[in-house]
């Protein structure tokens, strides 16, 4: 496993410099959030075309990368994290499929370990089971488009959204049932929700565990916390990884502290060096 920095941290820097500030800080690979900012997935030619830019940076810098599709306004201006795949109007839903789409293309052109995602929130209340067709559905599709492409997506539970605990993901798992179908599991998440215990998921889906999102926590607060000011034990978490051979990204998330992103970040590092 290797250490590695989300620019979702670095909102306030172009992304050359965001790049270049995570490589100076020791980290071996960087999460890459496609944002208004950052290879701006709205536009997928200007996208592709910054990402071949990106690439031979990443080379020069040695620098891994995993696409992260978490930005909070890039399709709606006023609603965070809308539309998503589960959205009522089928238009939308479409919008969101697209700049996923994008995503895939991008991290093929970067050779980048996988796509993360999640589900999102319902805009309009409709049943458990209408949901679950609307994001099987979407997910299924995403994944014909990712596979000749040679790209995995890693499906992240989030709280708040449809599917937000391990157990859930489960069963959305078994139901898209395909090999380039794996898991983003979130320190953050698994603890604020007490979903469980991290070192039993890790070890449980060692085989499609393809990205890890670190930050500290507290329990019933979804706060993305710098390490060592929450309740989080690393050492199990770092224990428990390394039981199961896992070698993706150790991906510290903290994108609420871009405005102090230089200090943050290498105090975060230095505290799970320690």
């Amino acid at each position: 496993m290797y250490p590695a920095y989300n620019t979702n941290g670095l909102a306030f820097h172009p992304l050359e410099d965001a790049l270049s500030l995570i490589a100076e800080e020791g980290f071996r690979g960087v999460g890459l959030t496609l944002d208004h900012h950052h290879l701006d997935p709205r536009d997928r030619a200007a996208a592709l075309r910054g990402a071949e830019k990106v690439r031979a940076m990443l080379e020069r810098l040695g620098l891994r990368a995993t696409i992260e599709t978490g930005a909070r306004f890039i399709l709606d201006s006023r609603r965070k994290h809308q539309p998503t795949l589960i959205s009522a109007d089928p238009g939308a839903r479409a919008r969101r499929i697209k700049l996923l789409e994008t995503a895939v293309l991008v991290c093929e052109a970067l050779s980048a370990e996988c796509v993360s995602l999640w589900s999102g929130a319902a805009d309009v209340a409709a049943p458990p089971s209408e949901l679950e067709a609307r994001l099987a559905a979407g997910l299924k599709g995403l994944l014909e488009f990712a596979e000749p492409r040679g790209v995995r997506l890693a499906f992240e539970p989030e709280p708040g959204m449809f599917v937000e605990t391990v157990a859930q993901y489960e069963r959305l798992a078994s139901a898209i049932d395909h090999p380039r179908f794996g898991l983003t599991l979130d320190v953050n998440h698994v603890h604020c929700l007490a979903d469980g215990d991290f070192g039993e998921h890790a070890r449980r889906h060692a085989a499609r565990l393809w990205n890890v999102h670190v930050s500290d926590a507290r329990r019933g607060a979804h706060e993305h916390l710098v390490p060592g000011e929450g309740e989080v034990d690393f050492r199990a978490i770092r224990a428990a990884l390394e039981s199961v051979s896992y070698a993706g990204p150790f991906q510290l998330e903290l994108s609420r502290h871009g405005h102090d992103a230089v200090n943050v970040m290498r105090a975060a590092l230095k505290r799970l060096n320690a």
